[in-house]
């Protein structure tokens, strides 16, 4: 057991729309059931944390029931973020000392060191880079959005959206033997993105109508079995229910916050059958439940990050310090922007 007295210690916090801050506080020597994390590298989730950048996020509702270290809602001033990775500095007088200097992921705001449970945090296997461990939480969004699509034998999938989130969903669905995996993506980069991680192909709904595009790849009235609307952009949910055929399933994992949408809702879509349905990573399935606890979960992320070569995806790493100039290049700069990382000294 270690005693030393309290750090000082730097959070990141959203206090106004456009505008972040880095703010200074003690850290205190953990309690007895506690541990301190010094912490690495963040990962920037440009999806949830732009809309709370942008003041778009709605503000009376809880940032993670789920999560211990959210116990406050999304209004401003505002600490957030959920990849966190760092090293065990010092442990409470009940934690084993084995627990120090591990390398561990906790699903903690951007800060240079915190305080945490044994139980909250996920020893990084020592085959997985620091880096490639930044990127768990939004692997194990892609193995449960999988998971929930249930997608079938010679199926066809759409996934809508090809940020970070969409590219490793991508990733996960080029492993299974589908038909047909196509993408629909404004962004170029992300397009070329797209097919490096397993898409048959790309589609941008800017250039053509993506119905008579993915027609022109699938065959005349062709259209998807299994689409996955991952833009963030609620407009976009109209083209995910456009390219679904009969019978077909539209799973929504964006997050539009107070973001509207008018949907369209009196053409095919009444008369094929569609189905609209929500997938989020705070639960499991209830089908899948009894078979699939988190832990399985976390595993099976943890494999999957060994065997993706997921390097491209990672575009820009910025010191703790400078993160005003991270998010303004999300916002500013998405053609650029794709996964980016907060580094700490």
């Amino acid at each position: 057991m270690t005693a030393n007295a309290a750090v000082d210690g730097r959070t990141l916090y959203f206090t106004d729309p456009s505008t972040v801050e880095i703010r200074s506080r003690a850290v205190p020597e953990p309690g007895p059931d506690a541990v301190r994390v010094r912490t690495t590298i963040s990962a920037i989730s440009a999806g949830t944390e732009g809309m709370i950048y942008r003041g778009d996020a709605p503000a009376s509702l809880p940032a993670d029931e789920c999560l211990e270290a959210f116990d406050e809602d999304l209004s401003f001033p505002l600490s957030y973020g959920y990849a966190a990775v760092g090293t065990v500095t010092e442990v409470g007088e009940n934690v084993s000392e084995s627990w120090l200097d591990r390398r561990v992921f906790a699903y903690n705001p951007h800060e240079s060191d915190f305080l945490a449970h044994p139980e909250d945090l996920l020893v990084v296997p020592d085959d997985v880079s620091s880096r490639e461990a930044a990127l768990f939480a939004n692997l194990e969004t892609a193995v449960n959005l999988v998971l929930d699509g249930g997608a079938l034998l010679g199926e066809r999938v759409v996934v809508v959206g090809q940020g970070v989130v969409g590219l490793l969903t991508t990733a996960l669905l080029s492993e299974l033997p589908l038909e047909t995996l196509v993408t629909v993506e404004p962004r170029e980069n992300r397009r070329r993105l797209s097919e490096a991680v397993g898409a048959d192909r790309t589609i941008d709904p800017a250039a053509k109508c993506p119905v008579e595009r993915l027609e022109s790849i699938l065959g005349e009235d062709a259209r998807a079995d299994l689409t996955y609307e991952l833009s963030g952009n609620p407009d976009a949910l109209d083209d995910a229910i456009a390219v679904t055929g009969f019978d077909g399933r539209v799973l929504v994992g964006s997050w539009y916050g107070t973001e509207q949408t008018t949907l369209d809702l009196g053409g095919r879509f009444h008369r094929d059958r569609i189905e609209i349905e929500s997938t989020q990573v705070s639960t499991i399935d209830p089908e899948l439940a009894g078979r699939w606890s988190r832990e399985r979960r976390h595993r099976t992320a943890w494999n999957w990050l060994r065997r993706l070569d997921l390097s491209a995806l990672f575009t820009h790493e910025i010191p703790f310090e400078n993160a005003a100039d991270a998010y303004e290049l999300i916002e500013e700069r998405p053609e650029d922007a794709v996964q980016v990382l907060l580094a700490y000294d």
